[in-house]
């Protein structure tokens, strides 16, 4: 369940609430008592870093190639950025 953050508009007291997204937003400020309570937008509390996931890290037998293509077409389109080196052999 995600963790909102509230601050009362009357007192400027700041809280955080784990509901569930389906709950209506808190209103009563429970250190005044006063109906003033908004949510406010903050930060997310962790960050995604590295490569990332991918569709066949968790695919095991035929599911691995579902994005079309095998491995073995890649290689060939390596070889062929291979040939543009070729290229250059020609200017010299």
């Amino acid at each position: 369940m995600p963790i909102y953050e509230y601050r009362c508009e009357s007192c400027n007291h700041e809280m955080e609430a784990v509901q569930k997204i389906s709950e209506d937003s808190l209103v009563k400020c429970p250190a005044c008592g006063n109906d003033t309570l908004k949510k406010i937008i903050s930060a997310a509390g962790f960050r995604l870093k590295g490569g990332g996931w991918y569709e066949t890290d968790f695919k095991s037998g035929k599911k691995k190639n579902v994005a079309g293509g095998d491995s073995g077409s890649t290689g060939s389109t390596g070889s062929s950025g291979s040939s543009g080196g070729s290229s250059g052999d020609s200017a010299s």
